[in-house]
């Protein structure tokens, strides 16, 4: 296989768990947060998209490295290491937040709900930049 097909075959395969979370996170819409079996689902589906994103970004980086895409290896490196960094903090402030949530503090519950909307506003504008950049990624150096 060519290094641009294993580049665009990195980018697919970090496509799958964003796609993925894309799709799966709206349902926690419909259900109240304040009920700890769902707040538990919730958290582990980021918990699991950090990790798949900093794997997946890691492959992808290696990829585009071996491609000589320095261009895109940076912008995805850039991402697997927002996935590494941003994991840690977001899952203790997702804790914190269920911690209050069953401390009694009404508005933990609405604050879940915004780190929700907010990690999947985040995930959904990642999509769609790297879904863009595909054709760019296809063309021939």
């Amino acid at each position: 296989m060519k290094p641009d097909a294993v580049a665009v075959a990195a980018l697919v395969v970090l496509l799958f768990p964003m796609g993925y979370f894309l799709l799966a996170s709206p349902a926690f819409l419909l259900v109240k947060l304040d009920i700890p079996p769902v707040t538990q689902l919730l958290r582990g589906m980021f918990n699991i998209q950090f990790r798949m994103m900093s794997v997946t970004g890691i492959f992808a980086t290696a990829a585009f490295v071996i491609a000589g895409r320095p261009l895109f290896a940076i912008a995805i490196g850039s991402i697997a290491v927002l996935a590494i960094w941003g994991r840690s903090r977001f899952m203790q402030r997702m804790d914190n937040e269920l911690s209050a949530r069953d401390a009694g503090d009404a508005d933990a519950v609405r604050r879940l709900r915004r780190m929700h909307w907010s990690g999947m506003l985040c995930n959904a504008a990642l999509v769609t930049a790297l879904v863009s950049s595909i054709p760019y990624v296809a063309m021939p150096t």
